[in-house]
């Protein structure tokens, strides 16, 4: 048999080296068709040869023109941040929550709340910027960047930044030694925060406080006796009843300051002068390394007023924490009083670093807590059900939230130290110059406040 022209066999070269399109073979369940289709011609013998002659650079153009509609069509593909834009969010979600115990009190907050996309974001971002902050915090004491005391708040994110969300910014907030997520939700940097736990001199307290001594206006702290700071806390409700400002102050403490005298003593003064302070007791259900069970005959905090009324909130709920807030809030302002409020919560921690956690309870325990009831996940599987957000871009803020700390992290390990003679400024009494005795003397020691 004699065999085709070259231009006619299966190359698809033309006379003039110009490549024809050749459809594929068939394919049946990803597999070839072991039978080739008989060969169609589209055209008579000889056009190649015709239409090249007659047409030397028409192909050439055609091929060309193919060629830049496909580069135009991928250069024009919308980048990852084009498509969140455009996705089609829900603006708002209902949500229904677990109702609060009460005490003394015929009404609480409600049992479902609306949820504004924009405010989920910002929920979630705080909650992942305390989370990520402590974490490297951990880190950063690992490597003896961070000295001396340091608790951590991980796994406590929904109430901080619940509190936050449901007081106003002239409100007042007073703490324990447990401080670096409510300082965070009152307004410090985690820049500030984390320089602060390496003693330098961009720390919010110019590095003199640590870990248990951070504040920001209208936050005071950060205190590192138990339960010390629950007095100053209605010191601060009577100031606030003294100027008329109808503001509030948050006073919290743990399980374990519960029991100190000085709280009883305090919720007495309050109710005495009906001060507009609210009593937040965060039961972590241990206080250092005892469970409340142990050292607690009655575990209900928030009836421990006796004479003022109480309520017991879900605190790995951010959205719960939030409406008991406001509520707690309002009944404030009203000139009722003081009232208490018991946040069931959980630290992933230990009580400090120095306490590894597990002593007192199962690794099983807290692995437990944080499948089933972690405050991040909640929010991040009620905002995907009801389209208030997508995945792409909850890790999009998860990965801005890493950069932050990251760089957070290298200036506070990077700003220099104060120099010895700051520990002399910022006093709140001006003592006369003194001269300091030892092998290291300073010349005139002198507060310049």
């Amino acid at each position: 048999m004699q065999s085709a022209p070259a231009a006619q066999r299966g190359t698809g070269l033309g006379p003039r080296g110009i490549r024809a399109v050749i459809v594929a073979p068939r394919t049946f369940g990803g597999e070839r068709d072991p039978t080739p289709p008989a060969r169609q011609p589209a055209h008579p013998p000889g056009w190649w040869g015709a239409a090249a002659r007659s047409q030397p650079c028409s192909m050439r153009k055609m091929l060309a023109a193919a060629v830049s509609r496909v580069l135009s069509v991928v250069a024009q593909k919308p980048a990852r941040r084009v498509l969140l834009s455009s996705c089609n969010f829900s603006n708002k979600a209902t949500f229904e929550m677990k109702s609060c115990d009460l005490y003394l009190l015929e009404k609480g907050p409600p049992v479902a709340t609306v949820l504004t996309r924009e405010d989920g974001i910002k929920y979630y971002r705080m909650m992942q910027t305390v989370r990520r902050m402590e974490l490297k915090a951990d880190q950063l004491y690992k490597q003896k960047f961070i000295r001396g005391f340091c608790h951590l708040c991980d796994g406590q994110e929904a109430c901080y930044v619940g509190l936050e969300a449901g007081i106003k910014p002239s409100d007042h907030v007073i703490t324990s030694y447990r401080a670096h997520g409510i300082g965070y939700t009152r307004g410090l940097s985690v820049r500030s925060i984390l320089a602060e736990l390496t003693g330098r001199r961009g720390g919010c307290a110019k590095g003199k406080g640590g870990s248990m001594h951070m504040y920001t206006k209208r936050f005071y702290g950060g205190n590192g006796i138990v339960g010390a700071q629950v007095p100053l806390g209605a010191g601060i409700a009577l100031a606030c009843k003294y100027m008329g400002s109808n503001e509030i102050c948050l006073t919290l403490y743990g399980d374990g300051a519960a029991n100190q005298g000085q709280i009883a003593e305090t919720y007495n003064m309050a109710a005495l002068w009906k001060l507009p302070c609210v009593f937040i007791c965060e039961n972590n259900l241990y206080g250092m390394g005892t469970s409340i069970e142990r050292s607690s005959a009655n575990t209900e905090y928030y009836k421990r007023g006796n004479f003022i009324p109480g309520l017991r909130v879900d605190g790995m709920d951010i959205l719960c924490v939030r409406e008991a807030t406001k509520f707690v809030a309002d009944y404030c302002r009203s000139g009722k009083g003081p009232i208490l409020m018991e946040l069931q919560t959980y630290r992933y921690h230990g009580h400090s670093m120095s306490d590894p956690g597990l002593s007192y309870r199962t690794r099983e325990e807290v692995q437990d807590v944080r499948s089933k009831s972690d405050p991040i996940k909640l929010l991040r599987e009620r905002m995907l059900s009801k389209q208030l957000t997508s995945i792409d871009e909850l890790m999009e803020i998860e990965a801005n939230v890493k950069k932050e700390v990251e760089e957070a992290a290298q200036f506070a390990t990077t700003d220099p130290e104060p120099p010895l003679h700051e520990l002399g400024f910022h006093l709140y009494n001006n003592n006369p110059p003194f001269e300091v005795r030892g092998p290291n003397q300073w010349i005139k020691f002198k507060s310049i406040s």
